[in-house]
């Protein structure tokens, strides 16, 4: 029977390799699918690991309906089996109960990837609405390390150095307004201590540069101003 399976987890745990090696392997046993993805950090179009691996793809714009696109490639003799749809946190609420009509009205597999939170460990609607509907959601057992050693559990957004909560929910890019140098922007997985004391590498580094920080130490953890 077709499902609806939801693989989860931080950045860094493998989401968009295991992406590949499953269309890579439904292709091999002569599977025809189509593989999506949105706003991947290698540009459009393109599901792309942190390994070196990527391939070809199907953007995902808010105005896509996967169901009628399906429907489109069987009218033309050319069946869909399965759908690779990766940072599926990026889709809307709509487009996740299109995949899930596939999955019950055409018995087409969907296997989605992406984060479920994001840098103010708030959800995005797209995982959102896959963790309501998924037959199966699957936490991916390859482990991101915050820079402390342990588990990572939260995507932070590094500014300059200092990880910040408000802003869009998506960025990519420069947030500069013109009128100064462009800050750095970067995510950073941090395990939970440390997200919720705002505490990243960098900060870590520069309170103590000898390296004798201690994970639970309370007084290197000032919340930086408001960005």
């Amino acid at each position: 029977m077709a499902e609806l399976a939801f693989f989860t987890g931080t950045m860094d745990c493998g989401k968009s390799t295991l992406a590949l090696q499953m269309d890579h392997n439904h292709r091999a046993r002569g599977r025809h699918g189509l593989v999506f993805t949105s706003r991947d950090r290698a540009g459009e179009a393109t599901v792309s690991s942190r390994l070196g691996l990527q391939r070809e793809a199907l953007e995902v714009h808010e105005e896509l309906d996967f169901f009628a696109m399906v429907v489109t490639e069987a009218s033309k003799g050319r069946p869909v089996h399965y759908l690779i749809c990766d940072e599926a946190q990026f889709y809307t609420a709509a487009q996740v109960e299109q995949l899930a009509r596939l999955v019950d009205e055409l018995e087409i597999d969907v296997f989605a990837f992406g984060i479920t939170a994001d840098f103010r460990a708030e959800l995005f609607p797209g995982s959102k609405r896959l963790l309501e509907l998924a037959d199966r959601t699957q936490l991916l057992q390859v482990e991101a390390l915050c820079w402390c050693g342990r588990r990572a559990t939260h995507n932070a957004r590094v500014v300059d150095g200092h990880m910040v909560l408000e802003g869009d929910q998506v960025a990519v890019g420069d947030v500069a307004d013109g009128t100064e140098r462009s800050p750095v922007v970067e995510y950073e997985v941090l395990c939970r201590r440390h997200f919720m004391r705002r505490m990243t590498s960098h900060v870590a580094q520069v309170s103590s540069p000898e390296g004798e920080l201690l994970p639970f130490d309370l007084d290197v953890c000032a919340v930086p101003p408001t960005r």
